[in-house]
């Protein structure tokens, strides 16, 4: 079995029991915001593209994790030497590629209030301001995309309600949460034995989260349907191509389960 080194334990020791300094918990902060800030400043002077060759971080960094910390002073500078030329920067102005930026000063303060409280939402009493804000946010976005009320999560406790939702971390998850969800109450109706039956469909321009998704959740791969797209349509999705493929699928016996419109 692995071991931890005795010489750093009673260091260690020493900050559990003062896990945050206030005032040096302020400093470093002003440091970091002051780097982020200057990063901002002149990310558009970057290359877009990391100049660095695979495995250039590994010639820079010790072989072994390091026994002592280190001063932020040292670590913003390492950052700067060794990290940043490593960085494909997507919030340059230059940047095109996969999908557009999504950093906001306000994302990143509320970035930082969130992970500074550190909860756990799982449930209403282990935070509820976290898990109250996350039904309303919810709700703010229904109504945003004029979903039915049915969709919404009820203001009436008594009432209870069928709608609502969850806020996931990425789209990736997202998709899955969605996609095993579709699963479940299709296989409710046709029985679990008839899993191999389910069809999911997207355009051949669909991200590749989606099978990855549909692997996960137990699909058979031979019934995952990229629907060819072409310039004709600007390569969106297309109705009559999506139709016929369906009809063809539940003439074989299959069970049309989920389509990701792109």
């Amino acid at each position: 079995m692995g071991s931890l080194p005795t010489d750093n334990l009673e260091s260690m020791s020493i900050c559990s029991q003062n896990p945050l300094d206030p005032d040096e918990f302020r400093r470093q902060g002003h440091m970091i915001i002051d780097f982020l800030a200057d990063y901002y400043k002149n990310v558009e002077s970057y290359p877009v593209r990391s100049q660095v060759e695979p495995g250039y971080l590994s010639k820079r960094l010790p072989e072994t994790a390091p026994n002592h910390s280190e001063s932020i002073e040292t670590i913003l500078q390492d950052v700067q030497n060794d990290i940043i030329p490593g960085i494909t920067h997507w919030q340059s102005p230059n940047y095109f590629a996969y999908f557009p930026s999504s950093g906001s000063v306000a994302g990143f303060l509320g970035e930082m209030l969130s992970t500074g409280f550190n909860v756990v939402g799982f449930n209403w009493m282990s935070s509820p301001a976290a898990t109250e804000l996350e039904s309303i946010v919810m709700n703010w976005l229904g109504q945003m995309l004029n979903l039915p009320k049915s969709f919404l999560f009820s203001s009436d406790d008594n009432a209870g309600s069928s709608g609502g939702g969850v806020l996931q971390g990425t789209t990736c998850e997202a998709i899955l949460c969605t996609l095993t969800a579709s699963r479940d109450k299709m296989l409710n109706k046709i029985g679990r034995e008839n899993i191999n039956k389910l069809v999911v469909y997207a355009s051949d321009q669909t991200h590749c989260a989606l099978q990855k998704a549909a692997q996960i959740a137990g699909i058979n791969p031979k019934n995952f349907r990229a629907i060819a797209t072409s310039k004709a349509t600007e390569f969106g999705l297309s109705p009559q191509a999506l139709l016929s493929t369906i009809l063809a699928d539940i003439e074989s016996g299959l069970v049309p389960l989920f389509l990701c419109a792109t």
